[in-house]
């Protein structure tokens, strides 16, 4: 089996549901998701931003079917502010359509689009229920809420095993990618998260759609998983960070610079090892690329 591209696929969710060898289990996801029963799989044209970086961010997994921009993201960490983030994906998608397909933006004729829908599949900790997730809640100056004319919903969908179990159900491959990631927060109990993936991958059962390619891409899934699992300690670390400085609000400036810096060099660190791309070291520090990268 080819190796993946690790530039890109930084995630286990748009290595099984973004891949051409997967397409099926893209249909099943996109039955699953829009209540639908299409079959044929070679419908899907993959439209993922696998070469652009916008402000260190990549989108995981589109494609056009049936006249729908699907936009699918996976969250191990809750984002609110994936409205905005799936703004920029979907403009990006948009404008690359319109270039593929010669459309005129200047005519007098409406030019057909692609509808979207965009979909945040989370499977963290945060115990984060299914929502829908608006770019109006971000318009607020001084405390108000700010009427805008741009709106933009996502809808956020709890992926955990054992939760919207019906949901699961209907995509069995999502199904399974969740029982993964339960299986190795359990043998993340005692064991290093490398031994807790590697068990995990042995302990799927023999009658799952994905257990042999789970087998076959055994250390690009290690490699996925470890970097996703020290993505998220990350996050929560600045998160904690974050409170920290709020409940010791008026502290010496020389302290907030001190636990800053610490962040960066575990950053720096992660990108150092390939456990972490700049792109999104930058994004979590919070700062263009190109000033992480001077760091």
């Amino acid at each position: 089996m080819a190796a993946i591209n690790r530039k890109h696929k930084d995630r286990l969710f748009s290595f099984l549901f973004g891949e051409k060898g997967n397409k099926e289990w893209t249909l099943s996801l996109f039955n699953a998701v829009n209540q639908t029963d299409y079959t044929n799989p070679d419908d899907i044209e993959f439209t993922t931003m696998e070469d652009v970086v916008y402000m260190g961010m990549k989108n995981d997994v589109s494609f056009l079917l049936c006249y729908i921009m699907n936009v699918y993201e996976h969250q191990s960490t809750y984002n609110p502010n994936m409205p905005v983030r799936q703004l920029m994906y979907a403009a990006k998608l948009y404008d690359k359509y319109i270039q593929q397909k010669k459309l005129s933006l200047y005519g007098r004729k409406v030019v057909r689009l692609p509808a979207p829908k965009l979909v945040a599949f989370y499977n963290g900790t945060e115990g984060e229920d299914d929502q829908i997730l608006k770019l109006s809640d971000a318009f607020v100056c001084e405390g108000e809420a700010v009427e805008g004319d741009i709106e933009v919903k996502v809808r956020l969908i709890n992926i955990n095993y054992g939760k919207n179990e019906s949901f699961l159900s209907s995509c069995r491959p999502l199904k399974e990618y969740a029982w993964l990631v339960d299986r190795i927060r359990k043998n993340r109990t005692g064991m290093e998260i490398e031994n807790a993936v590697d068990r995990a991958i042995e302990e799927t059962p023999e009658d799952f759609v994905i257990r042999q390619f789970l087998i076959g891409h055994r250390a690009e899934v290690k490699d996925l998983c470890i970097t996703e699992y020290n993505e998220a300690e990350t996050m929560k670390m600045i998160r904690e960070e974050g409170r920290e400085e709020g409940r010791q609000e008026g502290r010496e400036e020389g302290r907030k610079q001190g636990r800053r810096q610490g962040i960066m060099e575990i950053l720096g660190n992660l990108v150092k090892a390939g456990e972490m791309t700049a792109e999104k070291a930058a994004e979590y520090a919070g700062m263009p690329l190109e000033q992480f990268l001077s760091n």
